[in-house]
Order: structure tokens, then sequence, then C-alpha cells
């Protein structure tokens, strides 16, 4: 599937709201996050989408909204303002933020003293940023309502389990996580500006292996990102790569280039020929100035593949292969196709961006075509992720497309083709 990378970069770091401090006191006196009723843990499901994970929250008193799970963003962020017309938020001033991407500044707004539910956790008196804008756009990204992300505050304070196969969050107080060998390997991390660092990756390039540091990053749908102007220009992008549209940030659009490394290492677990994304230096690595040294960040597509434990508050994470998944071959999209989601339920997909030379070009697609039906079953009928599964998957399969263009129906047919 099209993987997304939420590239926020320095963001507002002193809001962070203080954490919870196990006085037995009433829920609306706390200040931070904190399991209600005094428990020690709580279970919270969540959905994958595009390889991000996407948990039901309600702010104040909200209808349920979806919001991001994201490891390294410092604050609560909405980033589609329309879900907050209708109520009266404490609003406090007004304050500029850049991140990644290829455009400049945007403004938000600070409101205080909220209340925020996300199955039995809760915080009070909590502040959001409020973007004056939804330019980030996550639905039509992710192919379902997307109102804001969130992260850090809640690993900073919990050991916090995700079980990609169950879809199930469990959150813990530091107390009463105890870890043993049986729930996998643990690999120490490095918390600096609300994002957890590892030393335990390394690459193999054809010569020689090479260590780095990278943040471990829900935020992001792919396996790898090599972020080349932070040191790593000794790895040259592979030969045969693509170019892509690689996330989004703050500022705008990630582009970049998509190639294969042949081996990674994590801890004492191997993988072969990966799937790494090489950000352009003008939309990422010169944006994220006066940030840590390390050389990329680690995203979903390969955290699924395990069972994974933060625990921040002790600094290490613990990770359990998933035996299938390990197994499971690194595919990018092999059809050519970039498409964004619309409408107000999000299953009306159009073609974004197409690539030159791909299948699906040489079919005569074109962007702004209206997918109508892939291989005879409804586009309505589907996630954008089901999409983007059938379009990675089995080189030379047949693919049968219909599509609107400007009134008239169009009939495509191509062969999926592996393009790296």
């Amino acid at each position: 599937m099209k993987t997304l990378l939420l590239a926020l970069g320095l963001l507002l770091s002193g809001w962070v709201a203080r954490g919870d401090d196990n006085r037995r006191e009433p829920d609306k006196d706390r200040y931070g996050f904190f399991i209600a009723g005094n428990r020690t843990w709580t279970r919270i499901p969540f959905q994958l989408h595009s390889n991000l994970i996407v948990v039901p929250v309600r702010i104040n008193d909200s209808d349920t909204l979806n919001f991001i799970l994201d490891t390294g963003v410092a604050n609560t962020i909405i980033t589609d303002p329309a879900a907050f017309a209708k109520q009266k938020l404490q609003l406090t001033r007004k304050v500029k933020i850049s991140g990644a991407g290829e455009g400049g500044s945007l403004t938000a707004s600070i409101a205080i003293d909220n209340s925020l539910t996300m199955g039995g956790l809760r915080a009070s008196h909590h502040n959001l940023v409020i973007l004056d804008e939804d330019i980030l756009k996550l639905s039509e990204y992710v192919g379902a309502p997307v109102h804001g992300i969130f992260g850090y505050e809640i690993f900073a304070n919990f050991v916090v389990n995700v079980d990609f196969q169950r879809h199930e969050l469990m959150i813990m107080k530091p107390g009463r996580y105890k870890y043993s060998k049986h729930k996998g390997d643990r690999y120490p991390i490095t918390i600096q500006d609300t994002k957890a660092y590892t030393d335990a990756l390394s690459v193999f390039d054809g010569e020689k292996t090479l260590p780095l540091r990278v943040v471990l990053d829900t935020g992001a749908g792919h396996a790898l990102l090599l972020d080349r102007s932070r040191s790593t220009a000794a790895m040259p992008i592979p030969e045969k790569s693509i170019r892509a549209q690689l996330g989004r940030g703050l500022n705008g659009v990630i582009n970049g280039s998509v190639g294969r490394i042949q081996k990674i290492r994590f801890g004492r677990y191997e993988m072969d020929n990966i799937l790494a994304s090489f950000p352009d230096s003008m939309a990422f690595g010169m944006k994220l100035v006066n940030m840590p040294e390390r050389q990329g960040n680690v995203g979903c597509e390969l955290l699924r593949r395990f069972n994974v434990t933060f625990n921040y508050p002790d600094q290490y994470i613990v990770m359990k292969p998933v035996k299938r998944l390990m197994r499971e071959s690194f595919e990018h999209d092999m059809s050519g196709l970039e498409l964004r989601a619309k409408g107000e339920s999000f299953r009306t997909y159009y073609v974004d961006k197409i690539l030159d030379g791909s299948p699906a070009a040489a079919a005569g697609l074109v962007e702004g075509d209206e997918l109508l039906f892939i291989n005879n079953t409804s586009a309505r009928d589907m996630t954008i992720s089901e999409i983007y599964k059938i379009l990675q998957k089995g080189e030379g399969r047949e693919i049968s497309l219909v599509a609107r263009r400007n009134g008239q129906l169009i009939i495509a047919h191509f062969a999926l083709k592996r393009l790296i």
C-alpha cells in the first residue's frame, strides 16, 4: 500500500502537559493523561489505515473523532479545525509553526483546559494546538476521517504495547509492566525532543554494514527512511529507484525517491530487499534544524511485523517478531497510481498522480480520473488500503479498471509490474 509520513518537525515542545502523579483525586482535578478509576492498565482498539494507527477519541463533548497515534508528536494537534466548529474552546493565542515540506510556515491557535477520552485513558486540563486550516488533508490520503494527531504525552507517562495483529493497544502504568524474555528482545532507546532513538538498526549497502541511529516513528507508514542530509551520504540512492511523494509535513508535500536496500538488521533479526525512502533535503533534512543527530526513521511497515512495547519511562523497547510477517516481502505499488480519497465517507477515489512509464500510464489513465471499478468490484466497497494491496501484490497479475473522465467511462487493462 502507499505509505504516509507525518513529518511534523519541531512543534511547540514546551506545551507538553503534566503527567499523572498517582494521587487519588477526582478525575476532573487531575492534570495530564491518566487511566480512569485509578486502574493500572487499559486496552484500546485501533484501526490500521495506510499503516498508521488510528484510535477513537472524544474531546470535551465531541462525537467520536479519529486521531493518529504518533510516537514523537509533542502536542495534541487538531488537523481538521472543522471538527471543532461548534465547540466553545478557550483560545489563548496564535502561534506560527513549521516543519518538513516544500512550503512555508502556517498558523495555529492554542486551546487550553480541555478533556480527552480514549477508552479508559483520560486527560484533563489538556492543551490543544488547532491548525487554522486542514493543510495536511490526512483523511484524503488515509481514506478515512482523520481529525488530529497525538502521542508523546501518552508514551512519556505509560508503557504502551502495540499489538498490530489484534489491532489493540495496551496502556500500562510503568510500575505494572515487568519485562521477561518471552515478551521479546529488549533494546535500549534514548528520548530526545519527544522522540525515541535507537541504535539497534544497521544496513548493508553491498560492501559493508553501516550502523544507524533512527527514530521509532509510528507516524510513518513506510518501512525505513534514510535522510542523506544527516551524515548518510555514504549510502547512495539505489540505482533502481523511482520518484515518489513520500508524505506530508506541516509545510506541505515531501518528495523524494524510493529504492531497495539489500539487507538490514534490527537487533538480531535480518530482513532482505527492504524498501527505503530517500527524501529530498530541501523538503526534509534542511527543514528539521537543531534536531539530535540521526540518520532516518523506522515506520510501521517494519514495526507491524513485530509485537512492540514502548517503555519511554525506562528507555527501552521490546520487539517480538510475528513469524509469518517476517517472511512477508516488502512491496511497493506496481501500477504507478497514487490516489486521493474524496467525498463524505472518503470512498470516492481520484488519480492524484501517475508515474511516467508505469503500467497505469501505458493503459491511458491520467490525473483526475475517478476510479469506479477494480476487477469488477466497486471502488466504493473498498478502503484505499485495500485498493493499494491489490495494486502491490502479484507481478504480472492482470488488472481491469473502470474510470470516469469528464463524464465519459474509460476502461483500462494492464498487468502489474514491479517498478523497483
